[in-house]
């Protein structure tokens, strides 16, 4: 079904991960990256700001990877052309994103054993987690990117992803 996100060209059409920063993943980390690649590709809000102003236009190709420990978002416009690269400090996301691998560890390790008000507790402390970490990616992002809250949420768990080192 196509929507009015689906239309604009103001979407990412498609997102890769450098997976050469990716050491190993477990099966449920694999997982969150699956479901978050493809509800990002079906439905999301992402306008390049400076990429615009410079006559490129969407739908986007993003790649994302980190370089020197900053997180880099490179994007291609719908002609395939270079359209620059965003680069973000990765302070303001570092603790929160080791407080998410920490909840989620939890998290996993509760399924396996424990009662369900426990995985419900943990379940919703890890979603307080990641909507803190979705809203410092935001605040990243402010001037650079326009983007909605359900995109860069999607983001933020591509962002751990690439912060996996086994």
């Amino acid at each position: 079904m196509l929507t009015d996100a689906s239309l604009s060209l103001d979407r990412i059409d498609k997102i890769t991960l450098d997976e050469s920063s990716i050491i190993a993943r477990n099966a449920d980390v694999e997982q969150e990256r699956a479901v978050a690649l493809r509800d990002l590709e079906g439905d999301n809000l992402f306008k390049p700001l400076r990429a615009h102003d410079n006559g490129h236009r969407g739908p986007w190709k993003l790649h994302l990877a980190v370089i020197d420990g900053k997180l880099a978002l490179n994007i291609r416009d719908a002609k395939g052309e270079d359209a620059g690269t965003i680069g973000l400090g990765m302070a303001r996301l570092r603790r929160v994103v080791r407080e998410y691998f920490a909840i989620c560890d939890s998290y996993y390790k509760a399924l396996r054993k424990a009662s369900a008000q426990e995985i419900e507790t943990l379940d919703m402390a890890r979603r307080g987690i990641h909507d803190r970490g979705t809203r410092h990616l935001l605040g990243s992002l402010d001037g650079k990117i326009v983007t909605d809250f359900d995109t860069a949420r999607r983001l933020f768990t591509l962002v751990c992803v690439l912060h996996i080192k086994a």
